[in-house]
C-alpha cells in the first residue's frame, strides 16, 4: 500500500531538514564567505520564514479542498520519490549560487553585477532555507494534514501528476471509526 501525504510530508520534510543543516554547517566550517553579510542571511530567511506561515498553510489547504475520493486500490503514485532526491534541489541552488558558478552564470546572461554578489553566503541561504522549509513540512503541514484528516474522518494521499510547479495532487479514501472493545 502506498505511504501516506502525512507519512511522507515527515520523512521528506525531515530528509530536507537534515541536508540543509549538514549543508548549513558544512559551508560554514569550510568556506570564510559563507559567513559574509550575516544580516542579510537574516533578514532572507525572516522572510522566508514569513511566507511559509502565511502561504503555506493557504496552499495545503488548497491541495486538501481539491483533493478527491479514490479507491483504495488506486491510491498513491506506488512508489515514493527517492529520499536521496530531495536534497538534489538544495545541494544545485547553493553550488550554482556559488563564486565557482560564476562563469556559469555569465554565459546563461545573468547581469555582471548580480553574478558578482554571488558567493557562498548565498550558498549558505539556500541550505539554511532549505532547513526551514524541511522543517516546516515536517511538522507545521503535516500537523494541517493531521487535523484535515481528523475533522473529516479521511487519509490522504500523493496522486500521481503531482509536480514542483503545478502542486500536489492529492488522494482520499474514507477512515474507518473503530468503537471501544470491536475488533
Amino acid at each position: 500500500m502506498a505511504e501516506t501525504y502525512r507519512h511522507r510530508l515527515r520523512v521528506d520534510g525531515l530528509t530536507l531538514a537534515a541536508a540543509g543543516l549538514a549543508g548549513s554547517a558544512l559551508l560554514l566550517a569550510a568556506k570564510p564567505q559563507a559567513r559574509r553579510r550575516p544580516e542579510s542571511t537574516a533578514v532572507q530567511l525572516a522572510i522566508l520564514a514569513a511566507g511559509l506561515a502565511t502561504l503555506g498553510p493557504r496552499s495545503t489547504g488548497k491541495a486538501l479542498d481539491g483533493a478527491s475520493r479514490v479507491r483504495l486500490g488506486r491510491i498513491g503514485t506506488g512508489e515514493p520519490t527517492p529520499l536521496w532526491h530531495v536534497p538534489v534541489p538544495m545541494v544545485a541552488g547553493a553550488l550554482l549560487l556559488s563564486k565557482a558558478a560564476r562563469p556559469l552564470g555569465l554565459k546563461l546572461g545573468i547581469p555582471k553585477r548580480v553574478v558578482n554578489m554571488a558567493g557562498w553566503d548565498a550558498g549558505l541561504r539556500v541550505t539554511a532555507g532549505s532547513a526551514l522549509v524541511g522543517l516546516y513540512q515536517a511538522f507545521a503541514i503535516e500537523r494541517q494534514v493531521a487535523r484535515a484528516e481528523r475533522r473529516g474522518l479521511r487519509t490522504y494521499y500523493r496522486m500521481p501528476g503531482s509536480e514542483l510547479g503545478t502542486g500536489t495532487r492529492l488522494g482520499w479514501t474514507r477512515r474507518r471509526l473503530v468503537r471501544a472493545g470491536r475488533g
